[in-house]
Formats: structure tokens, C-alpha cells, sequence
């Protein structure tokens, strides 16, 4: 591993940590920082040392506390700094002295509100004592997997009754990695893929970029093993070419998709009093995201939804999508999005056609359905035509993703359609995404059982339309580069490796 890549990792596996502004005080950022560490090595995650420093302080939940970094009697790699702004450059310099690795200013009022001067300080300790930083203000690092957690933001809250909820829910491990130009954007994403059981294998918030940027943070991730999926919120890109650089490589093995903020005017102004960010044209990053095969989208909503899809299903060889119903109206919406999408919703091969009609006069299909693409099984539908009609499209060679449209509201339908359609897909190496509208028990219980099948589930057929649309986009940018055949050789083997169950 080249050296670069192992001082980045003192960020997400440090031998020991350093809270700066540790504090008793339970509403205090500094508590809540200092406190995920200390229950995280006490549940067993956290296998560093931790110490805390506050010169006001002889113990912080049974840990020794330290005046200054200088007076800590162990090495230190990583420091966590939660303390007023003009502090820190003092900070910086202790940490020199201590020869820490990595250091993260989670503390505001940096280049953000115009002090310029002060961050530029701060990076030239830095560099001179070849310490990296993250931030200033910033959140940090979340790793699942070593319990480092630096989000300042509780778990839970106490609301007036008196009753305790769960706030800022930390995800479960899993594949995908989220690295954000901000806090709170991040923040929400850890609370959104925690509601919908998605897991998250590292969480990094750059806030100013001062020093690490995406372009570095990508080429780390490049060579985690647990990251199969990176998730990239961005308001601008100070590195233009490095960035590039980072991403074309990246992209080859993993795919990247990114929400560009900040690409009108209004936003552009919002993104430079939020972070300090310079937007730029936004024709300028389309055209970057392009060359480099970033999957840019569109809202928060898509955002997940192709991530998902992403880290479950194989990339699509080509933009030819089946589509099967058991009902005829969001089977055309589905089919209007595929459109939309760039995708080819093409009519069945002969061979196939042939094949549907030999089923309806077996009567495994009824005589009115419609099957040249979309294919109908109509309110008819049992589990069994669902079966028959996902073999058949999975079948033709000219066919390069499935989209199945499972309403449940159907009388004959059971819910073992479900594991009869998860045992057809398992036999190909062709990507396939289901949709089940509503938002009640069964709905919700359909999608849960295709999710942990390995089979992404939405609850709109726009929605897995779009999912589909990403796993296209991405199998023709790897086919264009000529890596289609060893990601697909690559995917496969992980998934024969893992349970389905921890996919996500």
C-alpha cells in the first residue's frame, strides 16, 4: 500500500485518538464526540487508545483527561479538534509536536465566513509537520466497521413528553461509501440509509477541504475492500485535473454516482457562504462526470435508489429492458421513464414471442395478456405466471435488464413470487429490479423480501426505472472502456462470498 493511502487510513483505523474540547457537558459537541468513542471501545469496535484533553478537567467518563496534546503520554496519530477557531492553529502546533498522523477540525469559522487568513495558517503547520487535515468545518469521519465516530451529533433525543427517539442513527455496515462536501447532507443520508436498512462501510464530511479533497479520498477508496459503491455529494471541485485523474481510475472498479450542488445561480451563492465554494459552470462538471464515468443524478431520492441497485445487481451489458406487469398502467410508466432514461424498451425477439404464445395456449398464461414488451400478466396474475414470464424474458439474448412490476393488490397473487422470481434471476448474470406501489404492510413486506434477496425494491415504477437506468449507464461506460468483463467477473465472485442479507 503506498504511503499516501496509509496516512488517509489513520482516519478510519487509528491506533489512538485525541479529543480536543472533550467535555462533560452533555450538549456540547466535544461530549458527544469524545462519548461515540468511548462506548464504541467499550462495546469492543474501537480497538485504539483514546484520550481526551480539556485543561478544566481531571476525568471524562472515566477516562484521564490531558491539559494539551503535548502532556498525552502515548504516540497520537489521529486528533479530533472541537474548539474555537482561533485556537487551533496552538493545536496544530502540539499535534506537530506529537508527530500525529491525521488531524480533523471539526471546529467552524474558517475560509467559510471569509477567515481565509487563519485556514491558510493552519494547512502550513500542517504541512510542514506532513500531518493531513480534514475540515475545518466538517463532521468528520464514520466508520461501521474500527467504531471511529466523529458525528457530534447525538443518537437519540428527549423529546417534551419525556420520551426518548432515535435522532442521528448510525447505519449498519455494509457497501457503500459516502463522501460529502457537507455535514448535514450527510448527516441525513447516515439517517436515510439507517431507515431503510442500507448499510454503510465509511462516511467522510470534507467541509472546507483544506487539505484532503474528494480526488484523494477517492483514490483511497479505491482500495477498500469494503467499499463497493461511493456516494458523492459535491458544491465544487478545487483540483480540477487530479479530480479527474482520481475518478477515472475509480470508476473502472467502482462505481461513483454524484449529486452536483450548487448548479444554479441561487444555489451557486448558497454553496459559497455554506463551505466557501466557487460552483463554476455547471456544463463544466456534466462534461467532467461524463468523461470520467461518474453517474451524476438528480435529487437525494435517485441519489440512493441507483446506490442501491449499484451494490445488489450486476451492471446491464446493454440499454435493451424488459418489463413485466400485472398491471398495464404502471407498466407505461415504466416504460415512459425507460424512455426518458435512454434505455430501449424494444419489442421481443420473435423466438420469445413464440415462446409467450405456447404458454397462453398451455394455459400458464392467460389468452389476454399482453406480451410483446411490455408483458402483462394482468389482474390474472398468480406466482407462477410471474415465473414463467421472467424465465422467458431473462431467456432472450437480446434482453439486458428486467424490470418486474409485482403489484401485490391482485387477488390470485401470493407472495412466493417473490423467492420464484429471486430462483429465475439467480440463474443469469443480468441485472433486474422489482417495484411494488403502497405503503402499507404489504407493500412494505414485498420490498423487504426482495431487498434481502439481493433484488433492489421501490415503491414506484419511476423509481426502478431510474434504478435500472444507472445499472445501464454504467455497464455501457464500462463496455466503452473496455472493463465490462472483469467488474462482471469481480461482482460475481463478491456476491458468491456474501450472504445476501449484508449486500446492502
Amino acid at each position: 500500500m503506498e504511503a499516501s493511502i496509509r496516512q488517509l487510513d489513520a482516519f478510519f483505523n487509528p491506533k489512538s485518538v485525541t479529543v480536543v474540547g472533550a467535555t462533560k457537558k452533555i450538549n456540547k459537541a466535544g461530549h458527544v464526540i469524545f462519548k461515540n468513542f468511548v462506548e464504541n471501545k467499550r462495546r469492543g469496535v474501537f480497538k485504539g487508545e483514546i484520550y481526551p484533553v480539556n485543561p478544566h478537567e481531571d476525568y471524562i467518563l472515566g477516562f484521564q483527561c490531558y491539559p494539551k496534546l503535548t502532556k498525552i503520554p502515548g504516540e497520537l496519530e489521529l486528533v479530533v479538534i472541537v474548539v474555537p477557531a482561533k485556537t487551533v492553529p496552538e493545536i496544530m502546533k502540539d499535534a506537530a509536536t506529537k508527530n500525529a498522523k491525521a488531524v480533523v477540525i471539526i471546529s467552524s469559522g474558517f475560509g467559510e465566513i471569509g477567515n481565509h487568513e487563519l485556514e491558510r495558517e493552519v494547512v502550513e503547520i500542517a504541512k510542514k509537520a506532513e500531518i493531513r487535515v480534514l475540515g475545518p468545518n466538517c463532521l468528520g469521519v464514520y466508520d461501521s466497521r474500527t467504531g471511529v465516530d466523529m458525528l457530534f451529533l447525538p443518537e437519540t433525543k428527549i423529546l417534551t413528553t419525556g420520551e426518548e427517539v432515535v435522532a442521528t442513527p448510525r447505519p449498519m455496515m455494509g457497501n457503500m461509501a459516502i463522501v460529502t462536501q457537507s455535514g448535514a447532507f450527510g448527516a441525513a443520508a447516515l439517517d436515510y440509509l439507517a431507515g431503510r436498512q442500507m448499510g454503510v462501510s465509511k462516511f467522510v464530511s470534507f467541509g472546507n477541504k483544506s487539505d484532503v479533497d474528494e480526488a484523494e479520498m477517492l483514490h483511497y477508496l479505491l482500495y477498500d475492500k469494503e467499499t463497493k459503491v461511493i456516494l458523492l455529494y459535491v458544491e465544487d471541485v478545487k483540483n480540477g485535473r487530479a479530480f479527474i485523474e482520481a475518478a477515472s481510475k475509480v470508476t473502472r472498479k467502482k462505481p461513483v454516482i454524484a449529486i452536483k450542488a450548487g448548479k444554479t445561480e441561487a444555489g451557486a451563492k448558497a454553496a459559497a457562504s455554506h463551505t466557501g465554494a466557487i460552483a463554476g459552470a455547471d456544463e463544466i462538471y456534466a462534461a467532467a462526470f461524463k468523461q470520467t464515468g461518474i453517474l451524476r443524478v438528480r435529487d437525494m431520492e435517485e441519489f440512493f435508489d441507483a446506490a442501491k441497485a449499484l451494490v445488489m445487481q450486476p451492471p446491464a451489458a446493454g440499454k435493451n429492458v424488459a418489463i413485466i406487469t400485472d398491471a398495464g398502467g404502471p407498466g407505461i410508466m415504466a416504460a415512459d421513464e425507460c424512455e426518458l432514461q435512454g434505455m430501449v424498451v424494444k419489442r421481443f425477439s420473435e423466438k420469445t414471442l413464440e415462446k409467450f404464445e405456447r404458454l397462453k395456449e398451455e394455459g400458464k398464461l392467460p389468452k389476454f395478456a399482453t406480451n410483446i414488451n411490455p408483458v402483462d400478466v394482468t389482474g390474472s396474475a398468480t406466482s407462477e405466471m410471474f415465473e414463467y414470464a421472467a424465465e422467458l424474458v431473462f431467456q432472450d439474448p437480446e434482453i439486458h435488464g428486467v424490470i418486474l412490476l409485482g403489484l401485490h393488490h391482485t387477488p390470485a397473487l401470493q407472495e412466493d413470487y417473490i423467492d420464484r422470481v429471486a430462483r429465475v434471476a439467480s440463474k443469469y448474470n443480468k441485472p433486474i429490479v422489482t417495484c411494488d406501489i403502497g405503503e402499507t404492510e404489504m407493500a412494505l413486506h414485498i420490498r423487504s423480501r426482495f431487498d434481502k434477496l439481493g433484488i433492489p425494491a421501490y415503491p414506484s415504477p419511476e423509481d426502478a426505472a431510474r434504478a435500472m437506468g444507472a445499472l445501464v449507464k454504467y455497464g455501457l461506460y464500462l463496455k466503452k472502456k473496455g472493463f465490462f468483463e472483469e467488474y462482471m467477473r469481480n461482482f460475481l465472485k463478491e456476491k458468491q462470498k456474501q450472504p445476501i442479507q449484508t449486500l446492502l
